[in-house]
């Protein structure tokens, strides 16, 4: 990672987010809404949470004990624990589910229930990647080592010529780093970085973080070794089946928003500064897909509409669609791109386009 020493211009272009920001408070004014969650968050919440824990019920009472049945409700969970974190975790941690901070704060813990880590989540999302969006060097969901090459800035190697064929097997494997070595290497980094300075005290962080991992092992892997009438092996393969389908459904909804052919890698000059403000540089890096779908627009938090995430983070997601319109006409106002994707499917062909053109030395 590099030093934070990148800069947006703050005298260009501003008026775009001005009459947009304006724009969208009048929305909520003139039709007397919060800006946060209401009641249809918390059944989502109650909803997300029954499809990961309800599974886990069922098979720890022994209500059902058939293998494949047993299979089918680890796969379930792991459509849960991918749903909680887009339709529940994620507002709360960027302070949009509910204008009472104390909610937030721990409707946001319920990553460490997935494996996960708040701390490391608010650092490594909420301000690398929503400040520098696409930013090589910057922003981490770009980054994912040598084995994929997900900016053209990045060093290109051999194996990055067929990365849009073995990407999707290790798109699978995302949230096996939450549960292994990844939280703990990212809280040093961010240390090191000094981006913990808010941390009252960083051994309790990482205290509290290795018993958050403790308690996930006995009760997601452990207990189920202990009690079920299955082999361990069985267990493991139950387990890994949860996080695999969790860690691929995540990856495409976030990669289709960014890593496309209609997203751009915009690169600082040799002062650091880049060349549009924050507002525009968003526009350039983000794209949205399936604007018309309401079943995928409720499971993923409303994270296809990625373009109005990022201008409006603090804005729940049950929000997005409405607004959306504010948002395109303003951009198309302003002569400003609006990427969007007809659907989920074109959404993901075009980012194995876009993995293919990445893979090439030249791109």
């Amino acid at each position: 990672m590099k030093n934070i020493s990148i800069r947006f211009p703050h005298n260009k272009d501003l008026n775009f987010i001005k009459t947009l920001r304006a724009r969208v408070k009048d929305h909520f004014e003139t039709s007397n809404t919060t800006k946060y969650g209401n009641a249809s968050m918390v059944w989502k919440t109650i909803a997300m949470l029954s499809i990961y824990t309800v599974p886990y019920a069922l098979m720890m009472t022994g209500v059902i004990s058939n293998v494949w049945l047993v299979l089918g409700l680890w796969i379930a969970m792991g459509v849960g624990k991918a749903g909680i974190g887009f339709s529940v975790m994620h507002d709360a941690n960027h302070g949009a589910y509910s204008q009472n901070p104390k909610v937030n704060k721990y409707m946001g813990y319920l990553i460490n229930i997935l494996g996960g880590s708040a701390i490391n989540w608010k650092i490594q999302h909420n301000v690398l990647h929503h400040t520098y969006t696409n930013v090589h060097g910057m922003d981490e969901d770009i980054d994912s080592g040598i084995i994929l090459r997900l900016s053209p800035q990045q060093k290109h190697y051999k194996m990055h010529k067929i990365q849009h064929i073995y990407a999707w097997f290790l798109y699978g494997l995302m949230t096996f780093l939450w549960i292994t070595t990844k939280d703990f290497r990212q809280l040093y980094r961010y240390k090191k970085m000094g981006l913990t300075k808010n941390l009252k005290n960083f051994n309790i962080t990482l205290a509290r973080m290795i018993l958050a991992k403790v308690v996930y092992y006995v009760v997601l892997l452990v207990l189920p070794i202990m009690l079920l009438p299955f082999a361990w092996w069985q267990i493991v393969i139950f387990f890994v089946s949860m996080h695999y389908t969790a860690g691929l459904i995540l990856a495409c909804v976030f990669q289709t928003a960014h890593v496309m052919p209609t997203t751009q890698y915009p690169e600082p000059d040799e002062t650091g500064n880049l060349e549009n403000d924050w507002a525009v540089h968003q526009l350039f890096t983000t794209a949205n897909y399936s604007p018309k779908s309401r079943l995928l627009s409720w499971y993923v938090g409303g994270l296809n509409y990625q373009i109005e995430h990022h201008l409006f983070p603090n804005v729940c997601h049950i929000h997005y669609k409405k607004i959306s319109k504010i948002v395109k006409e303003t951009a198309e106002e302003y002569g400003l791109p609006y990427n969007s994707h007809p659907n989920f499917f074109k959404a993901v062909w075009e980012h194995a386009k876009m993995l293919k053109q990445l893979g090439r030395a030249t791109a």
